[in-house]
């Protein structure tokens, strides 16, 4: 019987792809050891307003020329921010069909706020990912050796987490060396992005690439049949 893993960064309030990716595994890593960087899903995402797409950004604290690894990165919590993020949500989804019983759920997460950005993404993660009643293991690369640089470390995790299938997003082309993760006894499955059915959402043209709060809020309960892999 295979055993599928994949190791990915941790992202702020993620796209439903992201969560379709966890669906398809036994295994989902949180791969928080590599450097952090600016402008990218680590510390924000988009919400649909009616005047378009909406960015919600969590201010981080970042040192020199962004050096420190994701899980070294801390939130600026001197700023509001949190409030800012739940008050802008709940004036662009309050006709939302779920909003009554999302949005209450949805506040409670950011009580007690965590120092570190890694932190507040797995805890989002965690509870987005039961909320969907996905069975998958959420893991952390800390938890096991990480051992060479780049493929070598990735195949080295996914072997010690006891993976037959390493699956990577499409991204990783570029870079990844399959024949690290072959030599290991592992073959290695490119995700598919592509091919998700539209849910009823609200403001305009469907937009697939904006944060799963949005999948949550419109669709509630039946949030997860509009992620491929969901069991």
């Amino acid at each position: 019987m295979s055993r599928r893993v994949a190791i990915v960064q941790s992202n702020y309030l993620p796209w439903k792809g992201y969560f379709d990716l966890m669906a398809s595994v036994d295994e989902f890593v949180l791969y928080d050891d590599v450097q952090y960087t600016r402008r990218d899903w680590r510390n924000r995402n988009q919400i649909k307003t009616p005047q378009g797409l909406q960015w919600l950004t969590v201010p981080v604290k970042v040192k020199g020329k962004y050096t420190q690894a994701i899980r070294d990165t801390g939130i600026d919590l001197g700023t509001p921010w949190a409030a800012d993020h739940l008050k802008a949500i709940a004036l662009n989804y309050r006709r939302a069909p779920h909003f009554g019983d999302v949005m209450p759920w949805l506040e409670g997460l950011y009580a007690d706020l965590p120092p570190m950005l890694s932190q507040l993404n797995e805890r989002l993660l965690r509870a987005i990912a039961a909320r969907l009643d996905l069975s998958t293991r959420l893991t952390d690369s800390s938890q096991y050796r990480l051992e060479g640089d780049k493929s070598e470390r990735l195949a080295s995790i996914a072997q010690q987490a006891g993976a037959s299938v390493y699956v990577s997003g499409p991204a990783a082309r570029s870079y990844l060396d399959e024949s690290v993760f072959h030599a290991r006894g592992m073959t290695v499955e490119w995700f598919d992005y592509s091919g998700y059915a539209e849910y009823p959402q609200l403001w305009g043209d469907f937009v697939h690439a904006v944060s799963v709060v949005d999948l949550l809020l419109n669709c509630g309960p039946d949030a997860s049949r509009f992620l491929k892999h969901a069991r």
